[in-house]
């Protein structure tokens, strides 16, 4: 059984960070609310304001030693076309930052209050980036990644005739 929280560090736009455990998605009534709620180490909830905030980096581990770059997010570009299926994006946030990501290629693009990211390195500490709308300042999309099958027409075998007269069939 997963838990309903998951371990995050939120980044604002006045380069402070705050770590914490939240929702492992954000639903419908994450939309509507005007703020997001952490549990933060002490065990106390922490309410953010969402135009506050710069992204949501869902980790593996809370790295509280590293004040500069807790959430390990190295890379922030590809490097080379990206393997896994999904939408490539760069994003230009509203404080001029660049970053890229692999969104998922469904309705979330254009209904939620937000964008769900793959970062490029998927072995560093961060797993998933949440990226609120209002964070974002521009969107462009560097391709469409397919899964190997998926592009792919199936070629239909051939199958060749069991018997030659089955052509003519006499009644």
């Amino acid at each position: 059984m997963t838990s309903a929280r998951k371990p995050v560090i939120v980044r604002k736009f006045s380069r402070d960070w705050c770590a914490g455990y939240a929702a492992a998605s954000f639903g419908p009534d994450e939309n509507t609310a005007a703020e997001l709620e952490i549990l933060d180490q002490a065990g106390k909830l922490v309410s953010i304001s969402w135009s506050q905030i710069k992204w949501v980096c869902y980790v593996r581990e809370l790295n509280l030693s590293d004040q500069s770059n807790p959430e390990r997010l190295l890379r922030r570009r590809f490097s080379t076309r990206p393997r896994t299926p999904g939408l490539w994006l760069r994003l230009t946030l509203t404080d001029g930052e660049e970053l890229e990501g692999l969104a998922a290629n469904d309705r979330s693009l254009v209904d939620g209050a937000g964008l769900m990211l793959t970062p490029p390195d998927t072995r560093s500490n961060t797993q998933r980036i949440y990226i609120p709308r209002a964070a974002i300042q521009a969107l462009e999309v560097m391709g469409l990644i397919r899964s190997s099958s998926a592009g792919r027409p199936a070629a239909k075998p051939e199958q060749p005739e069991l018997f030659a007269g089955d052509a003519e069939v006499s009644e």
